[in-house]
């Protein structure tokens, strides 16, 4: 039963439950009240009636009786007339205990049933000290008068005569009568109007709700685009509202990277079992030529050897690649210190003209403005030109600048200025090995061209000319982990060397931006650069825009994904324009270190 009680009850309607507890809480509070100053008033009613007959029993009862036949002196009670009075009953008993008559015999009106006989002994233990009030019924047998007794002198020789004083409760009846018929119909017009705007109230505060069912059904059905609104932001329904608005924002986002992590590992693992199977292929048909014997000559088996080693470096290669793309995608704390971009961009250069000594590459960073050396010395921030006596090969050029960095000093041909840090952002003839000054002229003033360190290679046909400036600008340091940091260049430099032809020159540009307190570092270059439409796609793993030439080249279409994870794990942004005059620059913006944008270091416990 109580079960089947609880089922009921939650089957029933939000709406109607409230509507029918606001209705029951309100009818019982005005039936409480009613019944309650009913009862208050009618006590009152009967606290006045026995103070009236207190007072009549108190007074002077003979007012109530006259002389008979006009004659005076006649002392005995039972000899007189009763005086005609609407209000109060009163009923004369003989001090033996006979009923005598009352004052109502004349009266056409219904008169209380008294008792028969009352004696003076009856009258004196019903007032034991104060009159007490008796209920006396009508002919119908209805109590509605109330009486008490009292002891009168009916003679001169000292007797009493038992009397019952009583007066009507029908007007009080009718009073209360009146007073509750009028309360019960207010009272259930109240309810009535109650119920209907309680019915209302409700309804029009759950129309939100009622939203949100729909929005829900909708969403069950797969129709997540579904949205909440409409509500204030300050009511429950507003903050539910906003909730599950910001849940189905993430719902929608988590179900989006979800189907785009599903189509980007499909598309990965094809990629890369395809990647895998073309070196795969190769290195089994030239082993399986090896064991058939068609190879008979050296030449043909050093071909076959030489083959099947480059497909082996390609594998390890893309292993390598793949490798670090899964930790990255690990997300592991990165060891975070301070890292200044020059001296990586400069030695991402030399190891670039290493590498390839018929290109030109260019680095291009911020200066700070130098010490004077002595007093009254014209300030270092002079435009000074280099002219070496002869030009040197680019492996002698970055052999020279590596040995004198690894021993404190700079390689001969770069500007002077003392032992500070920094010195990478200072120009350098590395790349034209032993130079002097040959008297280039100093000038007053600062210059506003940043610093400029240009590598050569041995196919240069003229001396090359490293202009220095200072320019006193925020260093270029942001807070990174420095071998994440090289490799995003070295891929970068990678990625401009393959897709350029040998003679074309290649920038490093380092600078700082303090408004918005990040550091940049761009790689430039000039070849056929890269069409707007896929600009966003290249970052992407596996993603080439020619795969033929790709193949030929080496690469397998993970470099520029590794940059972009890298950059991202740094709280930072790359992106590809088009250079001026044509070609591609990739700029990596980082946060420099101390600004709020910056990665936190992971403190370990």
């Amino acid at each position: 039963m109580h079960q089947t009680i609880s089922e009921r009850w939650n089957r029933i309607s939000l709406r109607t439950k409230i509507t029918g507890v606001t209705v029951l809480m309100l009818t019982l509070g005005l039936l409480v009240s009613g019944i309650g100053t009913a009862a208050m008033l009618r006590s009152y009613v009967e606290d006045q009636m026995a103070s009236k007959l207190d007072t009549i029993a108190s007074g002077d009862l003979s007012k109530y009786f006259q002389q008979t036949d006009g004659r005076s002196g006649e002392d005995s009670l039972y000899g007189r007339d009763f005086r005609a009075s609407e209000d109060v009953f009163v009923a004369v008993y003989r001090p033996s205990g006979e009923y005598v008559g009352n004052n109502w015999a004349d009266l056409d009106r219904d008169i209380p049933l008294i008792p028969r006989t009352l004696t003076q002994a009856e009258v004196t233990e019903l007032n034991p000290g104060r009159f007490t009030v008796i209920t006396l019924p009508d002919s119908s047998g209805a109590k509605t008068y109330r009486a008490v007794t009292t002891l009168m002198p009916a003679d001169n020789q000292g007797n009493n005569a038992p009397i019952i004083i009583a007066i009507s409760s029908k007007d009080s009846e009718r009073l209360l009568a009146v007073y509750l018929t009028i309360f019960l119909g207010f009272g259930l017009g109240v309810v009535l109007v109650g119920a209907l705007l309680t019915r209302m109230l409700v309804t029009t505060t759950f129309t939100p709700l009622r939203e949100v069912e729909r929005t829900a059904a909708a969403i069950a059905d797969g129709d997540f685009s579904q949205r909440l609104g409409g509500a204030t932001p300050n009511t429950e329904v507003g903050r539910l509202n906003r909730s599950l608005n910001t849940m189905l924002n993430r719902i929608d986002r988590a179900f989006r990277d979800r189907a785009r992590t599903i189509e980007q590992m499909r598309r990965f693992v094809g990629d890369a079992s395809h990647e895998l199977r073309t070196p795969l292929v190769s290195v089994r048909g030239y082993a399986e030529l090896y064991r058939m014997g068609a190879l008979q000559t050296p030449d043909e088996v050093a071909q076959a050897m030489d083959r099947i080693e480059k497909e082996a470096i390609r594998m390890g290669g893309l292993v390598e690649d793949l490798l670090a793309l899964a930790r990255l995608d690990e997300a592991k704390p990165l060891e975070l210190a301070e890292v200044d971009l020059v001296p990586l961009a400069r030695d991402a250069a030399l190891d670039a003209m290493a590498a390839n000594p018929g290109r030109v590459v260019t680095v291009i960073a911020p200066e700070e403005p130098r010490a004077t050396e002595a007093a009254g010395e014209p300030p270092a921030d002079v435009e000074v030109e280099l002219e070496p006596e002869r030009p040197a090969t680019g492996a002698m050029s970055f052999a020279g600048a590596t040995l004198a960095r690894l021993r404190g000093r700079r390689p001969r041909g770069e500007s002077g200025g003392g032992g500070r840090r920094g010195s990478g952002h200072r120009a350098g003839a590395a790349a034209s090995g032993a130079s002097k000054r040959s008297g280039g002229a100093r000038n007053r003033g600062s210059s506003a061209e940043p610093a400029e360190t240009t590598f050569a290679g041995p196919s240069t046909s003229a001396p090359k000319r490293a202009t220095t400036a200072t320019v006193p600008v925020r260093r270029a340091v942001v807070l990174a982990e420095e071998n994440k940091i090289r490799q995003v260049i070295t891929n970068l430099m990678a990625n401009a060397i393959r897709f350029t032809t040998d003679g074309s020159p290649i920038e490093i540009r380092v600078s700082v931006d303090d408004a918005a307190e990040r550091a940049m570092i761009e790689v430039i270059d000039h070849g056929e650069g890269i069409a707007p439409q896929i600009r966003e796609k290249i970052f992407q793993r596996f993603w080439r825009a020619d795969t033929s030439r790709t193949r030929e080249t080496g690469g397998s279409g993970l470099g520029l994904a590794i940059v972009s994870s890298i950059i991202a794990a740094h709280n930072g942004t790359v992106d590809v324009v088009e250079t001026p005059g044509g070609g591609a620059t990739f700029r990596v913006s980082l946060p420099l270190a101390g600004s709020t944008a910056a990665p936190q270091p992971v403190v370990s416990a």
